[in-house]
């Protein structure tokens, strides 16, 4: 029977969540009243995630095992999954309990009053006051650069209708955001509360680098504003440094030379060439992703999918 309902989650090295992940999942997703298949994807984990994810399958109807050939990152785990869904409503989560499987019923009313993809909001946060602090930042700022009207762009408990799911699968870029993809392509989107957890088991697979790269994958995919953004402040300081060149001619005329100031002069070159670098590096990083989409590579490379006979396609 085709699945109303699929439920995709990656997992990376999360043995230590999982027990307690597939016990709530299960139960929630039975408690459903309706046809569902959990789609599984090991993102390459180097614990025993993968043998814990086929344990659960062997128990359990309607699971779904993809084991990746490597770590591709959490959104490419989740756009092997959506290649793999059958159902006419998706839902995404984290496997690290930081999202309750309970809040899945919440996001399922929510599609069923016809909204195409239903976006959430952590409240409550129980994240250091750092994260959630940034986490409010880069909200803003990124809702400013790509137009989008988002308000938690970290929460991966998200819903997607059919139509949605397959748009996304026909892009073909190599570094996505999902959520802010989606936003693009939707057109009845909502956003609904839900509760968050704190983290219990394991750590979590975002530092501070992953964070600024993800980040910096969404301000680039989706807008110009940053390259815009530069050559504005190229222009600005061009006109600047004109005046203030203008400005040491006629000194030097009406006053005479002078030797003081140096250091002045030292520090607005500093300024200048932290200006120059951070400009070679926005234009580097889209330069990039041009390199990387030019090379045609796979995005993801899914090793094996561990299913019944019958559900192969």
């Amino acid at each position: 029977m085709r699945p109303e309902v699929s439920l995709v989650i990656p997992v990376y090295n999360e043995e230590e969540s999982l027990p307690e992940l597939f016990s709530r999942t299960v139960k929630v997703l039975k408690g459903l009243n309706r046809p569902y298949e959990l789609i599984l994807v090991d993102d390459g984990s180097r614990d025993r995630s993968l043998a814990l994810c086929l344990e659960l399958r062997e128990r359990e109807g309607s699971i779904r095992v993809a084991s990746m050939n490597g770590n591709f990152g959490q959104h490419m785990a989740i756009m092997a999954g959506f290649s793999l869904a059958r159902g006419e409503m998706v839902i995404t989560m984290d496997a690290d309990l930081q999202n309750p499987p309970e809040e899945i019923p919440k996001l399922i009313r929510a599609m069923e009053r016809g909204h195409d993809v239903v976006g959430t909001i952590r409240t409550f946060r129980q994240d250091p006051l750092f994260r959630k602090v940034a986490s409010k930042i880069v909200n803003k700022v990124t809702n400013r650069i790509t137009g989008l009207r988002l308000n938690d762009y970290g929460c991966m408990l998200r819903g997607y209708r059919r139509r949605i799911v397959d748009l996304i699968i026909q892009c073909q870029e190599t570094t996505t955001f999902i959520p802010a993809l989606a936003q693009k392509f939707a057109l009845s989107p909502v956003e609904v509360s839900v509760k968050h957890s704190e983290r219990k088991k394991g750590e979590s697979k975002y530092g501070l680098f992953k964070l600024i790269r993800l980040n910096f994958d969404l301000m680039t995919g989706f807008s110009m504003v940053p390259l815009q953004a530069v050559t504005m402040t190229g222009i600005a300081v061009a006109v600047m440094s004109l005046g203030f060149t203008i400005m040491l001619i006629l000194r030097r005329l009406f006053l005479g030379p002078e030797a003081e100031g140096v250091f002045t002069l030292f520090a607005i070159n500093f300024f200048l060439m932290g200006i120059t670098m951070m400009s070679v590096g926005i234009g580097g990083e889209y330069v990039g992703r041009v390199y990387q989409e030019v090379r045609k590579r796979p995005r993801y490379v899914i090793r094996h999918v561990y299913q019944e006979e019958q559900e192969d396609d």
